[in-house]
């Protein structure tokens, strides 16, 4: 058994694939003269990486025990030693340097150079020392490249991926009615990869130390994701326990789906609105079987996401109009492109470049209004999908009033050039709304709502901006906590502000898909709730049993709190206190 970061609840049973990423094609070209100090650089940038990633695992390998422990820790120093003064580093180097290769080039002639030295040694030793080599090669083109997966689309159905580390566009990949659920070495409870998971509600546990020399291809893994723990090649008593733990949830899931048709009221009349949080079109039919009232939050970066080039005006209406008249008449709001950070989209790398804090850097809104194209060709394609039902657009992390504006008068230019080509659209524009999910702008609430029409939190950046966190990296996990007093008051000051200028507000980050939040949000004004398809029949179970009247009450008294941890307590006995 190993244990790590549950973030994606469920049990899926079945034969492991460790999958590793793959550098299809090596680029092979000639550097110019005056360009090889930059390819260096972007070598030793690689190699920076690599190293970083490196002591990321050891520092993983350090929460086991005995001779598994010894065994892993000395594996990655060996990696260490080959990315640190090595005759591979310098090989690299001298072939950049002399004969103007570049990198990616230099590194893979290296690399066969010097594992087919140890190959052709008697030495048992250093002939196993030529897997270690391949592998660090491996680890340098993958960061060269940034080549995404290709390894899901030959795995047998009901497999179990196991991998180092996913991105969200690996993710994106997977597809669950092939692949059961998933487990890394590496990741936060609440990355972008996670969200994703809970998504395609695809068990998985991230962050678990060992892993990658734990599991070989073919062995029989268990995935307890509510539990954060793995079995491998299980006991028949443990799989007979885990198979009997499947079939309960499945009653629970079957009790939960006649909830569908029911609106979601509490007991006193108060109605609460049930949106749904899209990563991918191919979850729409989860999103309707569930009962969804709407879309609350269209994450576009799918259409970004593992190609090499961008998305047309076309191919954006086209994936837009799919949606909105899969939802029937029902609305759906189209967050415009957030990338960066942790949601890399090829398409665009060479515009985002290497930022040193890519959580702050050029993302999101400061993006579009940078490269207008990009903005005004996803503006075009909403203004076109408009004519097929009811949309919503909302800004990504906005931090001022002029960011707002600026917008409005792009999507009055692109309206007025559709209008002149005789394009057919909605007769008024689409209500345009404000991602709260920088700290600037939950305090900034009330005067951004003067030029919005909406607000939707996102928790999960406003938690992660707040209190200074990674929500993606897992050695600072467990300080990411959405009830800290701070970010409880800036979730309850854009909610005065919407209610005073009234304007509607969701909260479409994780904390709205969690049944113990509901309460409290309630209690604190929100209308509306937007989460992934599989939480929605659990929260609208919980607002069901809410006392609105006691809820309001009770978060007055949750919010005079300041220590987070009596905050939690207070929530989880919140009906002993509503009484």
């Amino acid at each position: 058994m190993l244990e790590g970061l549950g973030v994606s609840a469920g049990i899926a049973i079945g034969e492991a694939h460790v999958v590793e990423i793959g550098v299809v094609n090596v680029p092979d070209y000639e550097v110019a003269e005056n360009a090889v100090e930059a390819e260096l650089e972007r070598f030793r940038e690689a190699l920076a990486k690599s190293e970083r990633q490196l002591r990321k695992l050891k520092k993983k390998s350090a929460e086991l025990h005995g001779a598994a422990a010894e065994e892993l820790e000395f594996l990655l120093d060996a990696h260490m030693q080959m990315l640190s003064g090595s005759r591979i580093v310098r090989g690299v180097e001298k072939r950049i340097t002399e004969t103007q290769q570049n990198a990616e080039a230099a590194v893979q002639a290296e690399i066969n150079s010097v594992a087919h030295d140890f190959e052709h040694l008697n030495d048992p030793y250093l002939s196993a020392r030529a897997k270690d080599v391949r592998e660090v090669g491996d680890r340098l083109l993958r960061n060269l490249t940034k080549t995404p997966f290709e390894a899901f689309k030959h795995l047998p159905e009901g497999a179990i991926v196991i991998a180092e580390e996913l991105t969200p566009a690996d993710t994106a990949l997977l597809d669950p009615k092939r692949i059961h659920g998933f487990a890394t070495e590496l990741g936060g409870a609440e990355s972008h990869t996670a969200i994703m998971a809970r998504s395609l509600a695809l068990p998985a546990v991230l962050g678990l130390a060992g892993l990658s020399t734990a599991v070989v291809t073919g062995d029989t893994i268990i995935i307890d994701g509510a539990g954060g723990r793995i079995f491998i090649n299980p006991t028949p008593s443990r799989l007979e326990e885990f198979h009997r733990r499947q079939l309960e949830l499945e009653k629970t899931e079957r009790i939960l789906s006649r909830l569908k048709k029911l609106p979601a009221v509490t007991r006193d009349g108060q109605r609460i609105g049930m949106l749904v949080n899209l990563e991918l079109p191919r979850e729409l039919d989860m999103a309707l079987a569930a009962g969804a009232e709407g879309v609350g939050l269209l994450r576009s970066e799918f259409l970004y996401m593992n190609r090499a080039d961008l998305p047309t005006e076309d191919e954006q209406v086209e994936a837009y109009r799919a949606i909105v008249e899969g939802m029937d008449g029902k609305p759906v709001t189209i967050r415009t492109l957030d990338v960066g950070g942790d949601k890399l989209a090829p398409s665009l790398r060479e515009r985002l470049g290497d930022a040193a804090n890519p959580a702050l850097g050029l993302r999101a809104i400061r993006l579009g209004l940078q490269e207008r194209g990009l903005l005004e060709t996803q503006l075009a394609a909403i203004l076109r999908a408009s004519a097929f039902g009811p949309v919503r657009i909302l800004l990504p992390m906005i931090s001022s009033l002029g960011e707002v504006k600026q917008v409005r008068e792009i999507l009055l230019q692109v309206a007025k050039r559709l209008k002149r080509r005789g394009v057919k659209m909605a007769e008024t524009p689409p209500p345009m709304g404000v991602m709260i999910e920088v700290p600037g702008a939950a305090l900034a609430a009330d005067a951004l709502a003067q030029v919005s029409d909406f607000f939707a939190v996102g928790s999960n950046d406003l938690t992660q901006y707040t209190l200074a966190i990674d929500r993606g990296e897992e050695q600072v996990a467990h300080l990411y906590n959405p009830l800290h007093p701070a970010v409880l008051r800036l979730i309850q000051f854009a909610t005065e502000a919407a209610l005073r200028a009234r304007i509607p507000i969701s909260v479409c980050g994780e904390i709205a898909g969690d049944p113990k939040f509901a309460p409290l949000l309630l209690g604190l004004g929100i209308q509306d709730l937007s989460m992934a398809p599989v939480n929605l029949p659990r929260v609208k179970q919980r607002i069901r049993n809410i006392d609105y009247v006691a809820a309001t009450r009770c978060a007055r008294l949750i919010m005079d709190q300041w220590d987070s941890g009596r905050i939690a307590m207070l929530l989880d006995d919140f009906n002993a206190l509503a009484v």
